[in-house]
């Protein structure tokens, strides 16, 4: 059966692709860059990063301007325009940009890295190697709020903005217009100084018009960020060399705190680490950890989960960030045969001592990349001590494609009578092959992988196979992929949420004895299609009318699930949303499984229900801001009635007051019982100016019986130099407010360049 499905689902996507590269342009790639130049320049004059352009330095460059519309709408004429220059010294790389405009800016928050998309802001797009894979963005807006991110042409990866480094900015605001000027250090870029092209490209978000414009006419359905539509930065003197490119950041905390459920009852006590950054070549770049701390993350977002699988939190911690393409680009979600967080954090996000390691990644030529990673954590009274490496390559082909592998390898110092007890637990080891196309606009994509692993005591069905297309169109966008799981495929350093199921051991009236998980393999096939009507010069952007297809076979064949989806979404000119969405849904359980608390958990078998949800989004450039959803259809075999809502005060800039709120009501018939899950989520954000941020943020889930208090003061007192201090507080739901654990926590570190 699944030769049959395979082969039909092959010969599709071949004539999708076909059909629609006969169609493709040679927009995108070689041919901007022919289009698109901006020649810069050394300057001998000082600049004074100060947001004012009278320096000398500033005069008689070229200006970047006439930019183009980008989105929501690309063929209407810009509300405001921008004016771009740029030279460089020895260290640093300058940009300065004029963005013409009225005084009343929107300005969401002054918090780094929070809310780039919704805020007034420009940024410049940078691809050093010029070959449409991997990038930087560095944006500021009006306040001189920063935000950096790394770009990949990864087909799904979006910016998270969770990647910092050390740069420089300021700016000023006048009446009919603001300014910008940035310093960024060569040696926070990587590139090959030999290499006199790069890619470049300029956003401006004007949200009061909301319009988002970018120098190089992008196409609405790419993003402005797209590294297949950079213009050409001419270099006239060949880029300077960053000599002595290395960044040491030390570290120490100390925290006191009451543990009431934990085996140590007052933790406390004082500690210390290093990072450093060093620079191997101007491309490839070696990271070092010693004793690291990520007390700096901020608390997870909780959800409510209503399917029976883990569900994926994404990777923050900066030691993993750089390049992080390399390594977390393989597969498709929700499986990754590579996820950081498998890395000194437990499935509760709690954190695992770890000694040490060192990452080196970045370019070895034009056409090639690499990442090498090793990691060794320590031994606790719940895990042994363990050492994680990972090894991973990319080689261009063609305009814009990729060929990838890696391979892993999780190994556990264990006794031998702990690897007589748990052997699975020895070691898991990882090998995969990937080939990944686009062409030069980035319309067709498609991509192919085989991946296998490796446990003691454990021999077939332990391979992974992917394959899929898609058309990206203007108005029109097609997309499928096909996977297949072995049962005895393992990812000890990724993430793959359906091969566990929770399920339960039960007797022969169906009572629960206890939970378990099973794992089984299977095979999938995901589907999209929609359709886009983008009216020109009228209230609505865009109508969107889609169908997505999702189905899942257990290995014997029979089906496992399967989803079927129909929606409509309206976007407004004045940045309002609505969607209303229809799921049709056909699940097969071979397990028990539940929901509720209820001692007879639902029975293996086939459940058929549909379920409607409607969502709506207010004008999020208002001072009140409102979104909401309502759900309401079958649930298995009972009923589901969702309700969520989240409203924000923005005091601008500096406070923001949200209360966020979600009840599901969940009733099966007869024994398997009813329950009320409630996600309470109260957040207050307060900036003092754009380097001192306080946030508290509050967490109610009656789901993880859990309700937890975070508040965080961050001062960041040099360019990525931090104080911050943490207090934490968690408690039960149910007994009601009992303390679980409450601690503070301080922690200094310094960023030091030599």
């Amino acid at each position: 059966m699944f030769s049959k499905i395979y082969s039909t689902l092959t010969l599709c996507l071949g004539f999708t692709v076909f059909g629609f590269c006969q169609k493709s342009d040679s927009l995108g790639g070689p041919a901007y860059q022919q289009k698109y130049q901006l020649p810069i320049r050394k300057t001998t004059q000082p600049i004074k990063i100060d947001g004012d352009l009278s320096d000398m330095a500033w005069q008689g460059l070229e200006v970047v301007k006439d930019f183009a519309p980008h989105w929501p709408q690309d063929n209407v004429p810009l509300a405001r325009q921008t004016e771009v220059k740029m030279t460089f010294d020895e260290r640093f790389l300058y940009v300065s940009a004029v963005c013409f405009d009225a005084s009343n800016h929107i300005v969401q928050t002054l918090k780094r890295d929070t809310r780039f998309w919704d805020s007034d802001a420009f940024s410049v797009v940078l691809d050093p190697v010029n070959q449409r894979t991997n990038g930087f963005l560095f944006g500021v807006g009006p306040t001189n709020v920063q935000y950096e991110d790394l770009v990949s042409s990864d087909n799904f990866s979006d910016l998270n903005w969770s990647w910092d480094n050390r740069w420089y900015s300021e700016t000023k605001v006048f009446k009919d217009y603001w300014t910008v000027e940035m310093a960024i250090p060569f040696k926070t870029l990587r590139y090959d100084p030999a290499k006199k092209t790069w890619g470049i490209n300029f956003i401006r978000n004007d949200v009061k018009n909301n319009q988002y414009n970018t120098w190089t006419f992008i196409p609405v359905n790419f993003n402005g960020y797209d590294l297949g539509w950079t213009a050409a930065l001419v270099w006239q003197d060949t880029p300077p060399v960053a000599k002595g490119n290395v960044s040491i950041i030390p570290y120490v905390t100390g925290n006191v705190g009451h543990d009431h459920v934990g085996s140590e009852a007052n933790p406390s006590g004082f500690n210390g680490g290093l990072d450093a950054k060093v620079s191997i070549t101007p491309s490839l770049n070696l990271d070092l950890t010693i004793n690291p701390d990520f007390s700096q993350v901020e608390v997870d977002r909780q959800v409510t989960n209503l399917t029976r699988f883990n569900i994926f939190f994404p990777e923050r911690r900066t030691f993993f960030l750089e390049n992080d393409d390399l390594f977390s680009s393989y597969g498709a979600p929700p499986f990754r045969p590579f996820f950081s967080r498998s890395i000194g954090l437990d499935q509760n996000a709690q954190p695992i001592p770890i000694v040490g390691g060192a990452r080196l990644s970045g370019n070895l030529s034009k056409n090639w990349r690499v990442g090498l990673m090793n990691m060794q954590t320590r031994a606790s009274t719940a895990d042994p001590a363990q050492n994680f490496t990972a090894f991973s390559f990319n080689h261009r082909v063609l305009k814009r494609s990729l060929i990838k592998g890696y391979m892993l390898n999780r190994e556990s110092f264990m006794t031998a009578l702990e690897q007589k007890n748990n052997p699975l637990q020895r070691y898991g080891r990882n090998q995969g092959l990937e080939f990944s196309y686009a062409n030069q606009q980035g319309t067709i994509n498609a991509w192919s992988g085989y991946h296998l692993s490796q446990k003691p005591t454990v021999s077939g069905q332990n391979a992974l196979a992917q394959a899929g297309a898609g058309y990206f169109g203007r108005n029109l966008r097609l997309f499928v992929d096909f996977a297949n799981i072995g049962t005895n495929y393992y990812a000890d350093m990724g993430f793959i949420n359906r091969l566990q199921n929770f399920t339960f051991i039960t007797d022969k009236t169906g009572r629960a004895l206890r939970d378990t998980t099973t794992r089984l393999g299977y095979s999938q096939v995901y589907s999209e299609a929609s359709y886009s009507i983008r009216p020109v010069n009228k209230k609505v952007n865009t109508h969107s009318f889609s169908m997505n297809n999702f189905a899942a076979w257990n290995p014997n064949g029979s089906l496992s699930e399967r989803l079927s989806t129909l929606q409509y979404d309206v976007q407004f000119q004045n940045t309002v949303t609505f969607s209303i969405k229809l799921d049709d849904n056909d699940v097969r359980a071979l397990f028990p499984f539940a929901f509720t608390d209820s001692e007879f958990p639902l029975p293996g078998g086939q459940y058929k229900y549909r379920q409607f949800r409607a969502e709506y989004s207010s004008d999020y450039r208002k001072k009140f801001i409102f979104s909401g959803g309502w759900q309401t259809g079958g649930f298995y075999n009972g009923t589901l009635r969702q309700l969520s809502a989240e409203i924000t005060y923005r005091a601008q800039p500096w406070g923001n007051f949200t209360m966020a709120f979600e009840q599901n009501d969940i009733k099966l018939p007869g024994l398997y019982g009813a329950d009320r899950l409630l996600l309470v989520s109260p957040r207050v954000e307060i900036n003092f100016s754009t380097k001192v941020f306080w946030t508290t943020f509050l967490q109610f889930n009656t789901q993880r019986n859990n309700f937890n208090v975070n508040s965080r003061l961050q001062w960041r007192f040099k360019p990525m130099s931090d104080f911050f201090l943490v207090y934490t507080d968690n408690y039960f739901t149910d007994p009601l407010f009992k303390n679980k654990n409450r601690g503070v926590v301080f922690k200094l570190n310094y960023w030091l360049t030599l």
